[in-house]
């Protein structure tokens, strides 16, 4: 057998757990030594990537704390940061990938990784959409927006929608399925620029600074004199006690996210709970992966929007895998300007 060609392999790892917002130096960049670039002989059957692009989503700071009681496992602290990636094959022993395929799935924050099961991966088709997009627009975050829009929000034209953190991966997608829906559609975000952005790009009706609004709850009133029929929560705190205050009888929360809350040990509480009573509010968590089943009629819907023109994507692109832990870190203070991915290798 010929000799197997071999690279050098850094990778970002996680220093130790943290309980409070995550920092850049929570994250090293090592150098991983030499990896072969094959699948071990042996082995069980598993996929060799050379990862192209890797994703920054929030929930990831949930990993990093040493906390087993989510839906996701915690890291251990010194093994390699893990997270949704865009990658390309260099060796399979499976019998559905060949060297040369595009794949997206689960995969490490390091240039090579070995994955070991690999029926989680999903082959990506090259063609005229960036293939970054498999990231975002078409991947988890596009999904979340998707099934959490018309599968927990349940919508009817004409209905009145908030979204918050609406410039973001998930949010921005969520806003222009509800115009599309016929819905009157307002988001908030935390600089001037995001506003002018979903006002003019992402076509919102309206969109507000929250960082500018000294009431909540009088910011919400001025833009839904009539109140929100559809919540889809980003943020948590005292955006969502605001919320709870204006929504209309029977209507509803989707809580995609809590990013407010992420860096809390001690998370604020929700006074206007009551609310949910008097007014017969729903107001559901969810998890995309919860629907699966729906993914492939995502992916048709979503990119003939897109190719239609229907639907505007944004992203903000880290070049270089040292760059990593600073492109995740500005996710919680808001520096990124929609969906955050780091570009790993263009080969």
């Amino acid at each position: 057998m010929e000799q197997a060609a071999v690279a050098r392999n850094r990778k970002v790892v996680l220093r130790e757990y943290i309980s409070r917002a995550p920092r850049e130096d929570d994250m090293v960049l090592v150098d991983g030594g030499t990896v072969v670039l094959r699948v071990p002989e042996g082995a069980a059957p598993a996929v060799l990537v050379k990862n192209l692009y890797l994703s920054c989503d929030p929930y990831i700071r949930g990993r990093m704390r040493d906390f087993h009681g989510s839906y996701i496992p915690p890291f251990t602290p010194g093994s390699v940061i893990e997270g949704l990636g865009l990658a390309r094959v260099v060796d399979s022993t499976h019998p559905g990938f060949s060297a040369g395929d595009i794949v997206s799935g689960m995969t490490g924050w390091e240039e090579y990784s070995l994955i070991d099961k690999p029926e989680q991966l999903n082959k990506v088709q090259q063609n005229d959409i960036p293939l970054s997009y498999h990231l975002g627009l078409l991947g988890m975050p596009g999904f979340t927006a998707y099934v959490g829009f018309y599968e927990v929000c349940s919508p009817n034209k004409g209905e009145f929608v908030f979204v918050s953190a609406a410039s973001g991966a998930v949010g921005q997608i969520v806003g222009q399925l509800a115009k599309l829906h016929g819905c009157y559609v307002v988001g908030s975000a935390g600089t001037n620029q995001k506003v002018e952005l979903l006002k003019n790009k992402f076509g919102f009706d309206e969109a507000f600074n929250y960082k500018e609004e000294p009431d909540l709850t009088a910011a919400l009133k001025r833009y839904f004199p009539e109140g929100i029929d559809i919540y889809f929560e980003n943020v948590g705190g005292a955006m969502l006690d605001a919320v709870l205050l204006n929504m209309r009888a029977h209507g509803r929360i989707a809580v995609c996210g809590m990013v407010s809350q992420h860096g809390m040990t001690d998370p604020v509480g929700i006074h206007n709970l009551f609310y949910l009573v008097t007014k017969r509010i729903r107001m559901q968590g969810f998890i995309q992966s919860d629907y699966l089943p729906m993914f492939p009629q995502f992916l048709s819907d979503v990119t003939k929007h897109y190719r239609d023109g229907r639907i505007v994507y944004v992203e903000d692109v880290s070049i270089g895998l040292e760059n990593a832990p600073a492109a995740f870190v500005g996710l919680f203070s808001g520096k990124n300007v929609g969906k955050q991915v780091v570009c790993v290798s263009q080969e």
